[in-house]
């Protein structure tokens, strides 16, 4: 729940720069149910109308790496619709699981023009690449020649093959006992 508060607070200034009304949210059946967007968007401002659905098969699709088939399309079109059923009037739609960008593209198949979609994700990366801008020093501070391993506890031919769909390219990790 601290990640999902943290993010929405930059999510929150990317929707309202946009002067939103009407903010849908897509996300697991916990964040809905634990309504921190809402709670959060509503403390900055509070005329704006949330709505919010639970896509509970939008992460099993993309960690199966289902997310580009047919079967995916059903499901994203159902949760469209739902929440658009709820709420005519949306003007951003908030992506808000890390999973849900690989969706993107049958997701906006299914959007009206008006609707514009932001992801969590995005605004993070955004808001990370302005802030390091206003603090060239970091730069000085940093470490260039760095390494990238990856451990699971689960099994790594699995991990490797999910994590390769977010990353684009190969993964290889190694099994960890704990």
């Amino acid at each position: 729940m601290g990640l999902a508060r943290k993010g929405t607070g930059m999510a929150t200034a990317e929707l309202v720069d946009r002067k939103s009304k009407n903010i849908g949210i897509l996300a697991t059946s916990g964040t809905v149910q634990s309504n921190s967007y809402a709670i959060e968007i509503q403390k900055f401002y509070p005329e704006v109308v949330i709505t919010q659905e639970a896509c509970p098969m939008w992460v099993p699709l993309v960690e199966n790496n289902e997310h580009r088939t047919r079967g995916a399309d059903y499901f994203v079109k159902k949760h469209i619709d739902n929440i658009l059923s709820k709420n005519r009037d949306i003007d951003t739609l908030l992506l808000a699981c890390t999973h849900y960008p690989l969706l993107k593209e049958k997701i906006e198949a299914h959007l009206p023009s008006h609707v514009k979609l932001v992801s969590q994700g995005d605004i993070v990366a955004d808001s990370l690449e302005d802030y390091l801008k206003r603090h060239p020093e970091i730069e000085q501070r940093i470490a260039k020649e760095g390494t990238r391993s990856f451990y699971t506890t689960d099994s790594p031919q699995e991990f490797d093959q999910k994590a390769t769909v977010f990353f684009g390219e190969d993964v290889k990790s190694a099994h960890l006992d704990l």
